[in-house]
């Protein structure tokens, strides 16, 4: 069979492996024409990269690259697209599927899954989004292996093989309408993930948001609300799930009330598995995170220093703002998607007190500065003019006073001024640790 591997990033070496494996001919298809690629490896580069696709027998799209890539010139051939994630819930030899989707969250709450299960004494596997990709997986699966999988709406776009077993969809917000090309089809990609699932499956979602409530429904399988019973739930500062208690709130090493919902999530999705207090306990009162997440560097003059990077969205930078308690420098700003303003506008506003400064950096900045003062809040830096950030690290230390937080969440995409979230975080604790 004649396989072409379209688009070579993490997904895409991962596929090269896996079908040249079984045999196949395979051809890596990308849009740069100055990728290398391992010797021998048959390829199509640059421009034309997806033209002519009918010609292969397989076509394996990547998770960034949008079908529509593939489509555009190409007629007839969606029976030839599949995907990671489409191959691997057809080969994968456990059943103990657990699938995690939402808009922010995700690895926090497939993370905290694998490490209760973990815990536990279950033999477990981690991967997806997180940056392991599903097919690198299967030497490690046998029968008795829980694979817990964080799924963005990038690979779920095209699901059509079957859902897992046990799905969890989070807080859903508008987010990557640029890619997907409307709200309705990014709520759609993720309702696949419960799209497939038959009667005996488990459909775990967050009942306070509607299109965490919509997505779900589409699940033949039982519906499980968490942040309420039968679900894990707060109750008395106590994570609670089935009158029993996990822990205290204060011994969460997790920052932020907002956390409280992906362990909410996580401790429901496991319970449904195994009923183990104990395990919970212990991971919940020792996980602090995940990088780029809230993730503290160091403190430097009595000033603690946050990167937040991941933060490409401004309803994860609302969360960074209620959860670091102490008056803060916040560093907002990035790519600008054109998304609306006015909610985190307002936010800044009543939490104006426990705000020292906003620093607008970045090509949102004119935007959101008047987007700011429209809602009567002036009290932000223009930092847009700062090119590199040991500049903005520098102007942050300025605008701090002892006993502040300074802290990264852009509440925009990378692209602008980094390579992505993971370079703008790194620089971000390189400037800070050199302070």
């Amino acid at each position: 069979m004649k396989v072409a591997i379209a688009g070579f990033g993490i997904e895409g070496q991962s596929s090269l492996e896996y079908f040249s494996a079984l045999g196949h001919e395979v051809v890596v298809l990308d849009e740069k024409p100055d990728l290398v690629l391992p010797n021998k490896v048959k390829s199509v580069l640059g421009s034309q990269a997806f033209r002519n696709l009918s010609s292969y027998d397989l076509i394996v799209r990547s998770a960034g690259l949008p079908p529509n890539k593939l489509t555009e010139f190409n007629d007839n051939i969606d029976h030839l697209i599949t995907t990671q994630l489409n191959e691997f819930l057809k080969v994968c030899p456990s059943q103990k599927i657990i699938g995690v989707t939402g808009t922010k969250g995700k690895g926090t709450t497939a993370t905290l899954i694998a490490k209760m299960l973990a815990a536990s004494n279950c033999q477990v596997v981690l991967g997806g989004n997180i940056g392991v990709a599903m097919l690198s997986l299967l030497s490690s699966i046998s029968p008795e292996t829980f694979v817990v999988l964080e799924l963005s709406s990038f690979q779920l776009s095209d699901l059509k093989v079957s859902s897992p077993k046990t799905a969890v969809c989070l807080m859903v917000v508008p987010e990557h309408l640029d890619w997907h090309g409307s709200l309705s089809n990014y709520i759609a990609a993720k309702t696949n993930l419960f799209a497939y699932q038959p009667k005996d499956s488990l459909a775990i979602f967050y009942p306070k948001s509607e299109f965490s409530r919509q997505i779900a429904a589409a699940s033949q399988g039982q519906k499980i609300p968490f942040f309420e019973p039968p679900g894990a739930e707060v109750k008395n500062n106590q994570i609670v799930i089935d009158d029993k208690t996990i822990c205290s709130v204060s011994d969460l090493k997790l920052i932020g009330e907002h956390s409280w919902q992906n362990i909410c999530a996580a401790v429901t999705a496991v319970w449904q598995h195994v009923q183990d207090v104990q395990a919970a306990h212990q991971v919940l009162t020792s996980f602090s995170g995940l990088k780029h997440r809230l993730e503290f560097v160091r403190e430097v003059d009595h000033v603690k220093y946050y990167n937040d990077s991941f933060a490409s969205q401004l309803k994860a930078s609302e969360a960074a703002i209620l959860a670091i308690k102490q008056p803060k420098v916040l560093i907002i700003g990035g790519f600008d998607r054109m998304l609306e303003l006015e909610s985190f506008c307002q936010l800044v506003k009543r939490e104006a007190t426990s705000i020292r400064k906003l620093m607008l950096i970045g090509a949102s900045a004119e935007r959101l500065a008047k987007a700011l003062a429209k809602v009567g809040y002036t009290d932000f830096y223009m930092g847009n003019h700062l090119k590199t950030m040991a500049d903005i690290v520098n102007q942050a230390k300025a605008l701090a006073k002892a006993n502040d937080a300074v802290v990264l969440s852009p509440g925009f995409p990378s692209f602008d001024m980094f390579k992505n979230f993971e370079d703008r975080g790194n620089q971000f604790k390189d400037c800070v640790k050199a302070l």
